[in-house]
C-alpha cells in the first residue's frame, strides 16, 4: 500500500477550523494538472454530500500533485466550506493501489488490518523507562499518536481527550481495567523528552502521582523506529517551515495476541465505539 500525506501551505485554512466540513473520499486518478493544483478524480458517491462523478479538485497541498498518476486509487478528506466562497479543497491523501507498476512512491505505508502482527517496536516512557509492545501482550493495548505541542483541537487533544474518558470509563471495570493498557506515542523526538510527556500527560489524567500512569503510558520512539512506526500504522507526518507538523491520526486497538483488532484512522471514531470493540474482544 502507498501512500502520500500532504501538508499546508501558510495561507491555506486548517482542516480543524469550523468552518470546514469534512467528508471522506475515494476515488480513481484520472488526470492532474500541475498549472492549476487539481487532481481529476472519478470517485464514489459521498454520502450526505453527492453523488458518484468524475470532477477535478484542488488539493489543499499542490506539492503531492507529482506523487499521484493516472489510475492511482486514493482516499482523501475533502474539505468543504461552510462560507458563502463555497470552496473545496481535498487533504490527507493516501494512494491505496498504484495505477502504473513502474514507479515507487517516496513512502510505502502499512493500513494496519485485523490479524496483522505487530512489530515490537522500542519507546522510551514519561519516566525515562523503556518500554516496548510485546510487553503488553497478554493484555489489550489502545495506540494512538500525538505530539504536545499540537495547536489544533480536533486533533492532538481531541485524541487525547478520548483516551482520558476511556481511562475513566476502564477504571470503572477493574476486571476490564486489568486486561487493558493505553499508549499515546509522540511524534517529535526533539522536543518531547519524557519530563515534558509526563507533564502533558499528568493534564489529561488528573494526578502526578507515581502510581498515575500504571495505566496509561506516553512515549516516544528514538527518529529510526518513529519512522518504521509511521509507516506501519499509516501515519502521515510533515515538519513545516514553523516548526509545527502536520500530520494525519492514526488509532489502533491490538489484542492480547500482540495482532490488530481494528484500526480507526481520522478523528471521526467515539468513544463508545472503541469500548465497545474492547469489550467484544475481551468476550
Amino acid at each position: 500500500m502507498a501512500g502520500c500525506h500532504s501538508h499546508p501551505d501558510s495561507d491555506s485554512q486548517s482542516a480543524s477550523d469550523s468552518s470546514y466540513k469534512i467528508y471522506k473520499l475515494r476515488g480513481k486518478v484520472v488526470s492532474t494538472n500541475a498549472g492549476t493544483g487539481e487532481v481529476t478524480l472519478d470517485h464514489e458517491a459521498i454520502p450526505g454530500f453527492m453523488e458518484a462523478m468524475t470532477m477535478p479538485y484542488k488539493l489543499k497541498d499542490a506539492n503531492i500533485l507529482s506523487e499521484l498518476h493516472p489510475g492511482d486509487m486514493i482516499t482523501g478528506d475533502l474539505l468543504v466550506s461552510q462560507h458563502a466562497d463555497a470552496d473545496v479543497l481535498l487533504d490527507h491523501i493516501v494512494v491505496v493501489a498504484q495505477g502504473k507498476p513502474d514507479y515507487k512512491p517516496k513512502v510505502l505505508y502499512h493500513v494496519p488490518a485485523p490479524g496483522d502482527a505487530v512489530p515490537d517496536f522500542k519507546l522510551r516512557n514519561q519516566d525515562g523507562r523503556a518500554i516496548h509492545l510485546e510487553q503488553f501482550h497478554g493484555k489489550e493495548l489502545l495506540i494512538t499518536f500525538i505530539y504536545t505541542r499540537c495547536p489544533l483541537p480536533d486533533f492532538c487533544p481531541r485524541v487525547t481527550h478520548y483516551f482520558a474518558d476511556m481511562n475513566r470509563q476502564l477504571a470503572a471495570s477493574p476486571a476490564l481495567y486489568n486486561r487493558t493498557h493505553l499508549l499515546c506515542v509522540s511524534f517529535d523526538p526533539d522536543n518531547d523528552t519524557p519530563e515534558r510527556l509526563r507533564a502533558y500527560g499528568a493534564t489529561y489524567i488528573g494526578s502526578d502521582a507515581k502510581d498515575a500512569f500504571a495505566h496509561w503510558d506516553f512515549a516516544v520512539p528514538e527518529k529510526p523506529t518513529l519512522t518504521k512506526m509511521a509507516q506501519y500504522f499509516d501515519l502521515g507526518i510533515t515538519q513545516a517551515g514553523d516548526s509545527s507538523i502536520t500530520h494525519t491520526l492514526s488509532t489502533t486497538l491490538i489484542g492480547p495476541d500482540g495482532k490488530v483488532v481494528r484500526f480507526y484512522p481520522g478523528n471521526e471514531w467515539t468513544v463508545d465505539q472503541v469500548l465497545a470493540d474492547v469489550k467484544q474482544t475481551a468476550g
